[in-house]
């Protein structure tokens, strides 16, 4: 049933989007976008004659065929991945503008809600928020299990990755609140409990911005995932996690030593979980998921740093064993 309410919204957004291409010659993200502003007001918005009349009563059609009412959250977003999906190959998107896959969104969710038990307050930012496809991901996730309205915060430098988000974070009706700013810039959000972040990768080209860093590199450029995991740290209330995605050598870099010391001094390292080979091309892009835990609250270090490799999600009893591992480790380890 999902799977079928997913397909027959996707296939409103796709026609709609082949309308809006057409009619206002833009590419398939920006019509995308014009479809849930559309979709969210129930309203076709005409600009300069464009869409023409006979357009709009076609683009008001698609949109009565469809009550965002009867969809959940789940549905909507998944329904604006596959759009999204469509987009990157028609538009060629930059690869550092690519959704984060569900897979990962759904192992994240899964830790974090080990991590953080029935939190009754949740507030959740995501560092590097891009299309809000991560956030809203774990946020669903969650939100199933609990009363409370989770709270998200997002913030990215790229206005057209957040265009997205805020579309698809109104179509689902999200409680978050969108920062559009460099991530390293003073951050004007509430304390978190959890920061998340598929974070990218490379050098942060404006040293004199991060010269107050702890782990900012000695010489030359730093590693701007290291920077963003400092910064969402910062953001967290005493005792909060962090959940990170970062290439899977990131103990082994050069400027590790300065990332492990500033580690010593503002959280605890509670794990390293290594991704499943087949979401990677190689060897070289695999990446992780770093747990992180700040000081305070009661917070210590665990007996034993949570390790390992999650199977393929077709092994399934290689992996229901897994997640058992990872139930008892918790269940050993983290005191709330």
């Amino acid at each position: 049933m999902a799977q079928s309410e997913t397909e027959t919204l996707f296939k409103v957004f796709d026609q709609s989007v082949t309308i809006l291409m057409q009619q206002l010659a833009v590419s398939y993200v920006d019509a995308l976008i014009e479809t849930g502003d559309n979709l969210v007001s129930q309203t076709v918005h005409v600009e300069d004659g464009q869409p023409d009349a006979a357009h709009v009563a076609q683009l008001r059609q698609l949109y009565q065929s469809v009550n965002l009412k009867q969809y959940d959250a789940e549905t909507i977003r998944r329904a604006v991945q596959l759009a999204l999906l469509k987009a990157i190959h028609n538009d060629r998107v930059d690869p550092n503008h690519q959704m984060t896959p569900d897979s990962i969104g759904l192992l994240t969710a899964y830790l974090i809600a080990k991590l953080v038990g029935q939190t009754d307050q949740l507030r959740i930012l995501d560092i590097a928020v891009g299309t809000g496809n991560l956030l809203t991901t774990v946020m669903n996730q969650l939100q199933a299990n609990r009363k409370t309205t989770i709270q998200g915060y997002g913030v990215d430098n790229d206005d057209n990755q957040l265009a997205v988000a805020a579309m698809s974070m109104d179509l689902q009706g999200s409680a978050v609140e969108l920062f559009h700013q460099d991530a390293l810039d003073p951050l004007l959000i509430p304390k978190a409990t959890v920061a998340i972040g598929d974070l990218p990768v490379g050098y942060y080209p404006l040293d004199e911005r991060v010269k107050n860093f702890k782990t900012r590199a000695t010489n030359g450029h730093s590693y701007v995932h290291h920077l963003m995991m400092e910064q969402a740290l910062g953001q967290l209330e005493p005792g909060g996690w962090g959940v990170f995605l970062v290439p899977t050598t990131i103990f082994k870099s050069q400027e590790s030593q300065g990332l492990i010391k500033w580690m010593g001094t503002a959280a605890y390292l509670q794990g390293l979980l290594n991704l499943p080979k087949n979401l990677f091309l190689d060897e070289q892009s695999r990446k992780s998921l770093v747990v992180l835990q700040k000081h305070g609250q009661g917070a210590q270090q665990a007996g034993k740093v949570l390790l390992g490799e999650f199977p393929s999600f077709e092994d399934v009893k290689a992996f229901e064993a897994f997640t058992a591992q990872i139930d008892e480790w918790v269940g050993q380890n983290i005191h709330r």
